[in-house]
């Protein structure tokens, strides 16, 4: 039996063929903001470690100013993503077993309570202050976890076929504005602080340097991240559930068709019959010989490049910092007072993202319907590997004086191609090939997958960049491998990352019930309910 579009769900089609409409940018920006927030939570955290090293371990007669001992550095910065990661399997499976809509309220709301309660952090000693916020960034990141497959199993669902990648590609380029709106929230604080509350450098007044009004600084960084999630609650909770969800897992053709019929202005037929034959005729589940045969290598394909993916995108950019002070383009941190360290910090992180990070992203949505993910997805691997090749094999050129900004420009491409590249890709692919009742499930896995990488990279990298001589590693650390050792490392998974796209199909211009099977499903369901 031939394949025939009319086999598909009216209702499905309606959504396939739409014509891009208002419901589609309000669905981006609904879904978008969310990741802003994502984005911007899991990153302003690595604009204020510094601060907080300052403020809480400060040792008098010390040269050099106080930082965040190994472990409490490593729990600061990776506790959100261990969060994120229990949060991205866990509701990633609720979103597929109560519906995307009903989570998706969860997740939001849990991301503005955690963020505010970061920002409060409490505690008389430095260890009660750390405790707490890490227990705050810990949930935090779970729900952050969750808006990962919600929002790009939402966004998949309500696209048409025609611009769906630039659709799921546009709400995960919200996070290079979340991340560029970190770096800018941090400047404008820290600069408003540092006029109005003047202090010498470290090396003049190792006390004095660090303000007491400095503690407002990082909380209100923090506690800002909450504000543009909170503007799109309303709009989440007013958003009808996804035609996909309703028909084909929850099976209610009846109201599928009144939910689109309002969105698209148009009418739609119920065809509960052929509702009945699809559940009738698709019915294996995730771990089950059916599933491993249809789409075992598409699950190994997409955890395996997402976590290869985030080792290296990762690692490069929560130490930002600590590759730019490594190359000299931050300055010495005894010649500068606090204030003015978070300022440097934001400022060199905000001119990559406005430079490599953000466009990047945009590339993507602009291209991605035209050339493919699997182009995107190969082509980036390629060039972050060559340019990363290229940042560590001259490393020594790179860190003599005069060649700062060459390094900063290579750098600044790495980013660029990752966003135009496997970072965009691998958030979009497992949203479109998966079925739709195991969807958000298997976005999930893939997103943990990358989360695990991210884990890796970012305790990684803390322990495996500092210099192979002990005298010249940073206080409290064993010697690494240092950052041109880490960079050959970082690329050899960008390679890897690239063999394994192989293992991930097109899904450019096809239907998401055509990629994942579920057209074939239909086509057995009618030839089982239409009498003859």
């Amino acid at each position: 039996m031939t394949q025939q579009p009319q086999q598909q769900l009216q209702v499905l089609n309606a959504l396939d063929v739409a014509k891009t409409q208002w419901y589609h940018f309000t669905a981006i920006i609904i879904a978008g903001m969310g990741f802003f927030t994502d984005a911007y939570d899991l990153f302003c955290i690595s604009l204020v470690t510094k601060l907080l090293g300052r403020i809480y371990y400060h040792v008098d007669g010390s040269p050099s100013p106080g930082s965040l001992p190994p472990s409490v550095a490593a729990s600061v910065n990776g506790v959100a993503f261990c969060g994120t990661l229990s949060g991205q399997l866990f509701f990633g499976w609720l979103g597929d077993k109560m519906g995307r809509k009903r989570v998706y309220g969860m997740t939001l709301m849990l991301m503005v309570l955690s963020s505010v309660a970061s920002g409060l952090s409490f505690g008389r000693s430095p260890k009660g202050v750390m405790t707490t916020l890490c227990f705050f960034r810990f949930w935090l990141g779970f729900g952050i976890g969750g808006d990962y497959p919600l929002s790009a199993t939402i966004m998949s669902e309500y696209a048409n076929k025609k611009t769906r990648g630039a659709f799921i590609a546009a709400v995960f380029a919200m996070q290079g504005l979340g991340i560029l709106a970190g770096g800018m929230v941090a400047i404008i604080v820290s600069s408003a602080f540092k006029n109005r509350f003047e202090a010498p450098p470290y090396s003049v007044d190792p006390v004095g340097s660090t303000v007491p009004e400095a503690d407002y600084v990082w909380r209100i960084i923090l506690v800002f991240g909450a504000m543009p999630a909170a503007l799109t609650y309303y709009w989440r909770m007013k958003m009808p559930e996804t035609a996909r969800y309703t028909a084909l897992v929850a099976k209610n053709a009846k109201q599928a068709a009144a939910d689109m019929s309002k969105v698209l202005q148009t009418e739609i037929e119920e065809e509960q019959g052929k509702v009945e034959g699809i559940a009738s005729s698709n019915t294996f589940g995730l771990f089950s010989a059916e599933f491993l045969r249809r789409h075992g290598l598409h699950l190994v394909g997409t955890t395996t490049t997402w976590f290869l993916l985030d080792i290296a995108f990762y690692s490069q950019n929560l130490f930002q910092k600590d590759i730019f002070s490594a190359i000299g383009w931050i300055p010495k941190a005894a010649t500068m007072n606090a204030l003015e360290e978070v300022y440097r910090i934001a400022r060199a992180q905000t001119l990559i993202a406005l430079c490599g990070t953000v466009p990047g992203y945009w590339f993507t949505v602009g291209l991605i319907d035209i050339i493919g993910r699997f182009t995107i997805q190969i082509m980036g691997f390629a060039m972050m590997t060559v340019f990363m090749l290229g940042l560590a094999i001259p490393y020594h050129h790179w860190t003599t004086p005069g060649n700062q900004i060459g390094f900063v420009v290579m750098y600044g491409f790495t980013f660029f191609f990752a966003n135009f590249g496997p970072n965009s890709t691998t958030f979009i692919v497992p949203a479109e090939i998966f079925p739709a009742r195991l969807r958000s499930t298997c976005h999930g896995i893939s997103a943990a997958s990358g989360k695990l990488g991210a884990i890796i990279g970012s305790f990684g990298f803390l322990y495996l960049a500092q210099n192979p001589n002990p005298a010249k590693a940073d206080h409290g650390y064993p010697p690494g491998i240092g950052v041109r050792n880490s960079l050959f490392l970082l690329a050899g998974c960008n390679l890897i990352g690239l063999f394994c796209t192989f293992l991930v199909p097109e899904s450019k211009g096809k239907s998401l019930e055509e990629m994942s099977g579920e057209n074939e499903d239909i086509a057995e369901g009618n030839s089982t309910t239409v009498p003859v």
